[in-house]
């Protein structure tokens, strides 16, 4: 499953409406509200999360991954060593992170492409990804909108 920084992933694109998602994935594993009132849907043979904004009329406009086929630019990022992963973001030009630790856990935050890579034992084992706010202080929506 391809990543699109700043778009999502694989032919799931920011934006989207539950029903545009399931037309692509078909009905999910999980269906429920979180505490803001958020959709959210859970694939399990995708090992995916997806938020659809209740103030955004419900649009796609978070997805948590882990799963061990996810790629960008042509190299996988789950199961690998966070130091060789971000090696090959530095190699695209992504070399800035903000980095907060929980526990066992590490989040790497790239602001500019709205991604987490999150380790655990120096290990990726989820990677996290948002809509792009643009410079109006809007959601960039990649999905176009139907008339």
């Amino acid at each position: 499953m391809k990543i699109n920084l700043k778009s999502g992933i694989d032919k799931l694109l920011f934006g989207m409406k539950q029903n545009d998602v399931t037309a692509v994935l078909g009905k999910p594993d999980k269906n429920y509200k979180d505490e803001d009132e958020n959709v959210i849907f859970v694939y399990n043979a995708h090992k995916m999360r997806l938020t659809f904004y209740e103030e955004e009329d419900f649009k796609l406009g978070y997805i948590v991954a882990s799963s061990n086929n996810l790629e960008v630019f042509g190299f996988k990022i789950i199961g690998r060593k966070i130091t060789d992963v971000k090696k090959d973001f530095a190699v695209k030009g992504i070399t800035k992170y903000n980095q907060e630790t929980f526990d066992t856990f590490e989040n790497y935050f790239n602001e500019d492409n709205w991604f987490i890579l999150q380790t655990e034992f120096d290990e990726v084992v989820k990677f996290e990804i948002g809509a792009i706010i643009n410079n109006k202080d809007e959601f960039d929506w990649k999905f176009p909108v139907k008339k």
